[in-house]
């Protein structure tokens, strides 16, 4: 079975924070997302994927290879972005006519067995099966109706809650048969969700199917460290303190240090840390439910809640960074500095001064 996973770029929200790769490798519990999808995939009997990539392609392409968990990748390169049905047409060639497929966003995180799903389409006969995940605030997303037997009637846009005709929403996962192709027009942008989509709810060939269990769609900080957190969840149930590192702190599970990470005394890290590789933290210092990218500084007494502090940034001495908050690559912030809660920093900034207003500082 073939699977074809579309890159795209970053969330709005998190653009601000690395400079040096894509949202795909960004770190969930010290693994890229991309690799949890990938392994995720072979597990349900996924033998090729297509990744669909245009924006930072060739560091996914070191990062990934020619094989990955036993999947053979193929890349298809966009020169310029072609919306969520443009790769897919793109791909044709390899994911071809012969079986159904799966595609999906690449940036959502989630529980699926593909198989059966897969299964579920085959039966139906359907062109195209999207995986649909309830939700709390159906408001923020295109919520599905369905029929009595499962059929996709249509999707309304972020509807105002007492017009939603149902909590269902488009989880960005789908299965589709190759018949996919011939709806999906050639050489030119296309979303699938409104192009596409619509077209096969009019002949009653969209279905719908059903997921339960975690789903987050990673676009902006808040949804990261929640990612980030279920799978923590998954893997340090105790903590895991990577080969080569110095930790004379408190470690709090669940959290994961990567390789060659010091942290100094009286220092307490977790729970739902991750930590990169090379990461030096002073003594005294306080981290919880953030992610640390590699090669990063912290200095001593600094605390840092429900933030992320991006590649080779360095924090001074007794600076605070609160919720949500995003420092991104190779930022300085000097000693004494408190950073509120929803502040973006851009690559490269120099703060010297306390930033108490949320806001991007460019």
């Amino acid at each position: 079975m073939k699977a074809i996973i579309l890159a795209g770029g970053f969330g709005t929200r998190l653009r601000p924070l690395s400079c040096t790769r894509p949202k795909l490798l960004f770190p969930l519990a010290n693994q890229p997302i991309l690799d949890w999808t990938v392994k995720a995939l072979a597990e349900n009997g996924v033998d090729t994927v297509v990744l669909a990539v245009n924006y930072m392609a060739e560091a996914i392409v070191r990062h990934m290879g020619a094989s990955k968990y036993g999947v053979s990748i193929i890349y298809s390169r966009e020169e310029r972005p072609l919306g969520t049905g443009g790769p897919i047409k793109r791909a044709e060639h390899i994911l071809g006519r012969d079986e159904p497929f799966l595609a999906m966003n690449g940036d959502v995180v989630c529980e699926v067995d593909y198989r059966r799903m897969v299964k579920y389409h085959t039966d139906r006969e359907a062109v195209a099966t999207v995986a649909l995940v309830e939700v709390e605030r159906p408001e923020r997303f295109g919520v599905a109706q369905l029929d009595e037997e499962d059929r996709i009637i249509r999707f309304v846009e972020k509807p105002k809650p007492e017009a939603a005709p149902s909590r269902l929403v488009n989880a960005g996962i789908y299965t589709l048969s190759p018949e996919i192709f011939d709806y999906i027009p050639p050489g030119r942008p296309v979303s699938i969700e409104r192009e596409v989509f619509p077209r096969l709810a009019e002949r009653g060939l969209l279905y719908g199917y059903k997921i339960s269990g975690p789903w987050i769609d990673i676009g902006v900080p808040e949804d990261y460290l929640k990612a980030n957190a279920i799978m923590l969840d998954k893997v340090a149930k105790e903590p895991v303190i990577g080969e080569a590192s110095e930790v004379e702190a408190e470690v709090v599970a669940p959290t994961v240090l990567g390789a060659a990470v010091k942290v100094g005394r009286d220092s307490v890290v977790g729970p739902y840390v991750s930590v990169g590789d090379g990461v030096v933290i002073g003594r005294g210092c306080r981290i919880e439910n953030s992610v640390i990218f590699p090669g990063a500084f912290i200095g001593d007494f600094t605390s840092i809640r429900n933030a992320i502090v991006g590649e080779n940034a360095v924090l001074g001495r007794w600076v605070k960074v609160e919720g949500t908050s995003i420092i991104g690559d190779y930022v300085n912030v000097s000693d004494n500095v408190t950073i509120t809660s929803g502040v973006s920093i851009c690559p490269s900034k120099s703060v010297s001064e306390s930033i108490l207003k949320p806001g991007r500082v460019l």
